[in-house]
Order: C-alpha cells, then sequence, then structure tokens
C-alpha cells in the first residue's frame, strides 16, 4: 500500500545551480580559460584539463587534458506516444557565443521524416575539467520528456562504468529528523586514477547502457523540454567531484571500511569524512563530529580544523569503540563562514547467529535482492546472519540473483509472477502455461500467482476475475503437467475481507494450498485491532492494520478450513517526518512485536518488505517524498537500520520456539506472549497504557510530523510489574537485541514495561508442580504446587535403629516433631497461603532417644525461589 504525500520540493544546492545554469545567468568567467577553435567541419572548444571536438554527423567528443578521447557519442534519442521512438541522424556543429560571452558549440541534430515536427539543438560550453552539455527539444506534444537519451560510448575504461547516486543531508526547516536528497544521479567512468562522470539531475540505470544515457527532460518556458548533463575529470570520489565541479562552497561524504558499517563487539569502528572545498578560495574548515547510541549515550563528539585548498578534498577519520550490541548514529558536519555540509550513517554491532535457522523457519524477504553492493557474496552472508531463510521471488533471468545461489546457501526460494485480469482465455491459458514452467524450473517450492490484485481494496468486485484469468488456469495447468508446486493466491494488499468471501464463494479456496496477504499497517501499533465491522480502505484508514486484520483471516478459516498463511510482504517504512509512517526507533519495536505476533499466531512465514531502502529502478536514490524509497531493514548508504537489528534479534528469540500462550499480567494495559525456546521461556511483554496510535499529536491536514532522534524514547507511561524469577538475575533483550540484567529479589524481578516489546528469559511464568528437592543427611525439602498455592513439603527420615524427635525452623515457622520410629519417614507440610514460595533455609535439630543418653544432630538445607502460579490466560 502506497500513498501521496503533500511535501513540496525543496530547492537544494545542486538542483539551485542547475537552475542557474539553465536560466543562462552564469557570468562569462565561469567558463575560464575557454577556447574555441573551428576546422573543415569540426569546432572545438578547450578549457584546462578538457577539450570537446563537435563534428558534422553529430558527434560531440570529450577528450581528457592530453588530448586523448574518453566519451563520444553522436546521437540524441527521444520518444513519442503515437509514433515512437526516433533517433537523430546526423548534425551539423557550430561555433557560437552564449548570452554571457563564453564561447560554445551549438549542435543541430537532423531526423527522419517520421519524426514529424521533432527538432533538437544542443549547447556545449566547457571550464576547468567540466563539460556542460544542453540540448533543447521542441515537437508535437505527444513526445514523452521522460524518453530522452543521449549516446555516448566510452572508449579505454579500465573498470566498468558504475552508476552513482549523489546525495545531501538536508535539515528539514519544519522540525524533525534530517534526511537525504538526491543532489544528483552519476554515471562514471575510470581510466586508472583518472575519473569521468556525467552528472544529471535525474537518470535511469535501467535506460543506461554502455550506448546511451538517460537524460530525462524538464519544461522550458518557452515551450518545448530542456535535457541538461554535466561531465567532470576528477580525481575524486562523485560525491565530491560533484561538489568541487559545481562550485559549491562545501560537501561532505561518510564511509567505512567494513560490509554494511557493521563490526563485532569489542573491534574499534573507525569513520572516515571526505571534506570538499569547491570554491575558488583556499581556506579552514571545521569539521564536527559526535555518535549517540540508541539509548541517547553519547559515544564520542570532536571538532578538528582542517586546511583545505580551492576546489580540492581533504580528510578525517575518528574512531570509536564498538559496544556489545546495539546501533550508533554518527553525523559529522563541514563548517566554514555560514556554510554548512553534512552527512550522516549507522554504525552497528550485530553478533554472529548462534543457530541454524530451523527447518520451520518462519524469516523471509518479499523480494530478490536487487542492489548487490557490496557483492553478492556479502549481501548474502549479511541475509543468514540475520536470519533470512527465505526469499519469496528467485528465477533465471529473473532480477537479483539464479535460485541455484540460494540452493548453495540453503536458502528457500519461491516465486511470484504478475498475471493480468483483462486477457481472453487464450492469453490467460499461456501465460499459466508460461509461468508455471518458470516456476517449476525455478524450483520453487510456492507459486504466488499474482501480486496485489484485489483493486479496488476492500470491495471484493476482483475476487472472481482473478480466479477465471489467473488462478484457474494455473491450478489447471499443474494438474494436466503433474507440477508439484504449491499454489498460493495472489499477495492481498491487506486483509481484504470481501475479496476473501467473494474468492471463497467462487470456489478459489479449494484451489490454493496457502493464503498470501500483506498486512499494511499505518501509524497503528502492530497489535491494533480497530474496532467495528468496516474498515476505510482509503490512504489512512483502518483497514492498514496488522492483527486486527489476521484475526479476521483466522476466523474465516475457522469456518472455511485451516490453510497456511503466507504474509509475502509485511513492512515497517521509515519515510522520515510523516505521521502514517514510523519512525526508526517505532519501526524496530513494530518489526520485532510483528515477527512475535506472526510466530504466536502460527504464520508459515514472514517475508519483509525490502532489504534495502530507495527502489529498483533508481537505486540508492533518495526520495524523501515517496514512501517506496524507505522499506529497507537497511539504508540508502548500504547502512543498517534500527529495523535490521530488530529482525535479526526476533529471528534469534522465535525461530524453533514454540508459543506457550498469551500472559495475563493482571493489568488490563499489559500485554505478553510467552514462548518456548531452546534457550529457555522467553517472555515478549509490553504495555498500552499510552494507546495503539503512533505520531499521534499531529494535524490530520498535513503528512508532517517532526519525527524524534532515533535515541528519543517515545512512551512516557512506565508501569512497573513484579514477576517470579527463577534465578537472581532476569535478563532483558530490547527490541534490537541490546541486553540488560534486571535483578531479582525474594524470587520476584521488577520489570518496567512501556509500548516497546522486550523480552525476558528467566521469569517463572508457567508455574511448577514440584520444585528442587535439597537434602542434608535426614532432611530433605521441596516446593510443591496445591492447587494454586504453593506449599513447603518437610521430610525427616530416620534410618536408624533408636527413636528420634525433631524441631523444624522454617521462614514459615517452626514445628516440634515429638517422635518418629525408626526406619519411618515423619512429613511436615508448611502452607503459606501463597502462590510463590521466595529462597530460604529450613533446619533440623533431631535428638536421638533411648540406648544411653540422649544425641543431638543439626540438619540444614537451602531452597531456591518456587512459583505454582500461572501467568498464562485462560484458555491458553
Amino acid at each position: 500500500m502506497t500513498s501521496d504525500r503533500s511535501h513540496g520540493p525543496r530547492l537544494t544546492r545542486r538542483t539551485f545551480l542547475g537552475a542557474t545554469l539553465a536560466a543562462g545567468v552564469l557570468a562569462a568567467s565561469e567558463f575560464g580559460s575557454a577556447k574555441a577553435h573551428a576546422a573543415v567541419g569540426d569546432v572545438t572548444l578547450t578549457a584546462t584539463g578538457i577539450s570537446v571536438l563537435a563534428s558534422v554527423g553529430g558527434r560531440i567528443a570529450i577528450r581528457d587534458g592530453s588530448g586523448v578521447v574518453r566519451s563520444q557519442g553522436s546521437r540524441f534519442q527521444v520518444k513519442d506516444t503515437v509514433s515512437g521512438i526516433h533517433v537523430s541522424t546526423g548534425g551539423t556543429p557550430t561555433l557560437v557565443t552564449t548570452p554571457e560571452g563564453a564561447p560554445a558549440i551549438r549542435m543541430e541534430y537532423t531526423f527522419a521524416a517520421a519524426a514529424g515536427p521533432t527538432s533538437v539543438v544542443g549547447l556545449i560550453t566547457v571550464s576547468a575539467n567540466h563539460a556542460h552539455l544542453e540540448w533543447d527539444v521542441q515537437g508535437a506534444p505527444t513526445l514523452l520528456p521522460d524518453g530522452f537519451l543521449f549516446s555516448r560510448a566510452i572508449l579505454g575504461a579500465t573498470e566498468p562504468d558504475e552508476f552513482v547516486a549523489v546525495t545531501e543531508w538536508v535539515r528539514d526547516d519544519r522540525g524533525g529528523i534530517p534526511y537525504e536528497v538526491t543532489a544528483g544521479i552519476a554515471h562514471v567512468s575510470t581510466w586508472g586514477d583518472l575519473h569521468g562522470m556525467f552528472l544529471l539531475d535525474r537518470s535511469r540505470p535501467a535506460w543506461t547502457n554502455a550506448t546511451w544515457i538517460h537524460s530525462p527532460g524538464v519544461p522550458l518556458p518557452t515551450g518545448g523540454h530542456r535535457s541538461e548533463a554535466d561531465f567532470f575529470f576528477s580525481s575524486t570520489r562523485p560525491a565530491a567531484t560533484a561538489t568541487i565541479g559545481l562550485g559549491q562552497e562545501l560537501g561532505i561524504e561518510l564511509r567505512t571500511d567494513r560490509d554494511f558499517n557493521i563490526w563485532q563487539a569489542g573491534e574499534t569502528m573507525s569513520v572516515t569524512a571526505l571534506v570538499a572545498n569547491g570554491s575558488d578560495q583556499d581556506g579552514a574548515v571545521d569539521v564536527s563530529w559526535w555518535v549517540r547510541d540508541f539509548n541517547g549515550g553519547q559515544l564520542a563528539a570532536q571538532t578538528v580544523t582542517l586546511s583545505i585548498a580551492a576546489a580540492s578534498t581533504a580528510e578525517h577519520t575518528f574512531t570509536v569503540p564498538a559496544p556489545g550490541q546495539g546501533i550508533a548514529l554518527a553525523e559529522v558536519a563541514a563548517t566554514r563562514g555560514g556554510d554548512e555540509a553534512f552527512a550522516r550513517t549507522t554504525l552497528a554491532v550485530l553478533p554472529p547467529r548462534s543457530l541454524d535457522p530451523s527447518a520451520e523457519s518462519m524469516f523471509g524477504i518479499a523480494n530478490y535482492p536487487w542492489l548487490l553492493r557490496p557483492s553478492s557474496t556479502a549481501l548474502l552472508d549479511l541475509w543468514q546472519r540475520v536470519g533470512i531463510s527465505w526469499v519469496r521471488i528467485a528465477y533465471d533471468g529473473g532480477p537479483g540473483l539464479p535460485p541455484s545461489e540460494y540452493d548453495a546457501r540453503g536458502i528457500l526460494h519461491n516465486i511470484e509472477l504478475q498475471p493480468s485480469l483483462e486477457v481472453t482465455d487464450a492469453v490467460a491459458a499461456q501465460w499459466a502455461a508460461t509461468n508455471l514452467g518458470t516456476a517449476v524450473a525455478a524450483g520453487a517450492q510456492y507459486f504466488e500467482v499474482g501480486n496485489e490484485l484485489n483493486r479496488p481494496f476492500n470491495t471484493g468486485v476482483a475476487a472472481q476475475a482473478y480466479i477465471d484469468k489467473a488462478l484457474r488456469p494455473v491450478v489447471d495447468r499443474a494438474a494436466a503437467t503433474g507440477a508439484t508446486v504449491k499454489i498460493m493466491n495472489n499477495g492481498l494488499a491487506g486483509m481484504d475481507k470481501p475479496w476473501v468471501e467473494n474468492f471463497i464463494a467462487g470456489g478459489g479456496w479449494e484451489m490454493i494450498d496457502a493464503f498470501a496477504y500483506h498486512p499494511g499497517r499505518g501509524n497503528f501499533t502492530p497489535d491494533y485491532v480497530p474496532g467495528g465491522e468496516e474498515w476505510e480502505a482509503g490512504a489512512t484508514g483502518k483497514y492498514w492494520n496488522f492483527y486486527g486484520g489476521l484475526k479476521q483471516l483466522k476466523a474465516i478459516m475457522a469456518q472455511h478450513g485451516e490453510k497456511e498463511i503466507w504474509l509475502t510482504e509485511a513492512y515497517a517504512c521509515t519515510r522520515p517526518n510523516a505521521w502514517w509512517n514510523d519512525t526508526y526507533r517505532h519501526a524496530a519495536e513494530n518489526i520485532f512485536l510483528t515477527l512475535a505476533l506472526a510466530r504466536a499466531e502460527g504464520i508459515r512465514t514472514v517475508c519483509w518488505y525490502q532489504f534495502h531502502d530507495s527502489v529498483l529502478g533508481n537505486p540508492q536514490v533518495a526520495n524523501p517524498e515517496n514512501v517506496e524509497y524507505h522499506f529497507g531493514l537497511m539504508n540508502r548508504d548500504l547502512s543498517a537500520k534500527p529495523s535490521l537489528l530488530a529482525f535479526a534479534n526476533a529471528a534469534a528469540v522465535l525461530d524453533s520456539s514454540t508459543f506457550l500462550g498469551w500472559l495475563d499480567l493482571g493489568d488490563e494495559h499489559s500485554r505478553g506472549l510467552l514462548f518456548d525456546t531452546p534457550t529457555g521461556h522467553a517472555a515478549v511483554l509490553w504495555n498500552r497504557s499510552d494507546g495503539y496510535l503512533l505520531n499521534a499529536d499531529h494535524d490530520p491536514a498535513d503528512w508532517h510530523f517532526p519525527a524524534p532522534e532515533v535515541w528519543v524514547d517515545p512512551w512516557p507511561t512506565k508501569t512497573q510489574v513484579s514477576l517470579p524469577a527463577t534465578d537472581s538475575t532476569v535478563t532483558q533483550l530490547d527490541s534490537i537485541g541490546q541486553r540488560t540484567e534486571v535483578l531479582a529479589s525474594s524470587g520476584y524481578a521488577t520489570v518496567t514495561l512501556d509500548g516497546a516489546p522486550r523480552v525476558y528469559y528467566g521469569l517463572d511464568l508457567v508455574g511448577a508442580d514440584l520444585g528442587t528437592e535439597v537434602a542434608d543427611g535426614m532432611l530433605s525439602v521441596q516446593p510443591r504446587r496445591n492447587g494454586s498455592a504453593a506449599e513447603l513439603v518437610v521430610e525427616i527420615t530416620n534410618d536408624g535403629s533408636r527413636q528420634v524427635s525433631a524441631s523444624l525452623s522454617t521462614p514459615h515457622g517452626s514445628r516440634r516433631i515429638a517422635s518418629i520410629p525408626p526406619g519411618s519417614t515423619h512429613t511436615e507440610v508448611f502452607a503459606p497461603e501463597s502462590e510463590v514460595l521466595a529462597p530460604g533455609e529450613v533446619t533440623a535439630e533431631v535428638t536421638f532417644h533411648g540406648g544411653g543418653r540422649p544425641a543431638k544432630q543439626e540438619f540444614s538445607v537451602a531452597f531456591g525461589a518456587f512459583s505454582a502460579r500461572s501467568w498464562l490466560a485462560s484458555g491458553a
């Protein structure tokens, strides 16, 4: 589920400069010592470190300072919705002067008659190490400005070209957390130590190849569209190249020497800041940095001063000791005068996984790993480290990795392919045959037939068409071919009850092996169950909840038959400063609780959507306005969100677990789930005194919500609950796995609950029939359950030949036993009328009678805490 956001565009330093270039307001001095030369048919522009040669036919060749051609192209491409794609057939260059007095090359392109009124005129200017290219396009109203491309071939590169999103951090002028915006899209080439970079405001890598660069146009005030690109030669990184090349005052970029900025406990975390001085003046730049952990503790802070030459860079590296586990936020700011550039990243500590995934692991990822950075090996290593056992989509020739890569790792995989519901029966049957064949060839365990084909949501109108045009053709084809792949319905957007009811009525329920849906969630906690029968399915409707929809589905299954439940897309979107979406802290809490509830409800698999921020079509591009760019467990820069640690924590705690039941904590707002795990009982506890709505204090007419920093605790109400403990300490894990020890006293530990779920090991919440028996000589002691009460059983065994008497002393009273004959055992029960026995000590003073002077002997044992109370809710 997606929704629009009404924030207006923000003008960054990059877009401001692009606007000034487009408006033609740069002074001639900006072009440095550019020189022009016209030979027969050729025109040349030259500046320090660069020259551009334009030739008849449309050729534009970019040469380095030694005159070596590094890039050349001769064509421009446009797309028309009516007449199709048109590519220029030639071009004529002329030497001109811009209104600012700078020399320039004007390239007038020619097109075939089929292009109709299409005309394209290019203009190229140069300055030091920099060429600016723009194309003014006129034509029919049916031209698609997003379909413009220019040709270029990179000659003699020593490495493959790279697509790089150049971003800039900004502070929200309406309050809230800072965020990234895209300052440009770079297509980077390398020749040893020399780099070349085409920089555009927008450009899709999928529409760019070795021949063409996607270069969309923007409207001109006088009509038509303009497409622009800047080319730079440099020896530094793309972000710094853009800062220097575009003459920005300052720029900054952060990097570490660890994949995903993840370390082990006890290591030293190191961060390097590359600071670029894009001005024409040498100067001192103050570089300030701080690092704060998830709890708000400041791990480090410092300010240093760097001397950076004009149009140059400098680096500063700082280190921080890694904590035992957790995540920290680092910010580095470069300032000079009134100008500031800053950047943020996260530094994480994630322990290695101690157990292999179980055969019934429910932890998956919702789509293929489309961003294989820094490498596919590193990515799959991280997947396994956080407990990912399923990938929703994998097939040969598809995006991401082939199935064999997952098979080699023991990662299970399915397939989802999208049919159309508006085709003939023959086309539907052919689609089923082709795509079922793809699923079988991929070795998919399940075939999810389509994705979110239940529009319009919450109406049910699309169910019959889905059965007729998608599901039944696949089921029939599987029966005819003997395919054994299991069949799922299309993953519904939200738990669409009307659609499911119509699906059942149409016979679809019997056709599927598993039921798939996507529990979309807005600003509600995962355990929220809205009241009422009808849930509004609009952009901010209660239809978009997690647990309420799941309970609806379970009720339907109780009536019509059980199916495996697959949540093939679950999410916690972190679009910045938007009330409908999660803050970074809420996301971590909500991910853990979502997975705990799913485990409690017996969900077969939860596939998280998705692994990285940004989208397949624009990888690592920053877009604060679009929700689709903020669903990842990882940040855009490949560092971890708290979300990743929450997912890993849930997998570590809940995989191989058995759900024992909901807990009744004696408080209407306190909630709890109890699991039996390989490391003991794990209780997941939280409290809803602060309600189920997140970011509740917002203007309903405005998307903006000033989100707090990640370390800010958003839950004002703290509720203390005293619970029986099995030992002197109880281990607490927060949502991201940070460990705290809670001391117990007299068999009880007092835990503090709020809206954030936490895990507790070492609580005794199910009660026991018998405690541990302890003995010393003739004395033995054992706690036991009597109904709902605990009692202490004390025995004296006389295995000698003399009659004895005894005096007993316990925390629950003293007693005198007058006579215990030889060979017999005497039992005393101490009933303190409590569900819990605190640890204590029992002593017995035994007196031996007969056969001479009486003799005495003392025995003593210490017993542990014992609880007869079960905190499980009735019926659990």
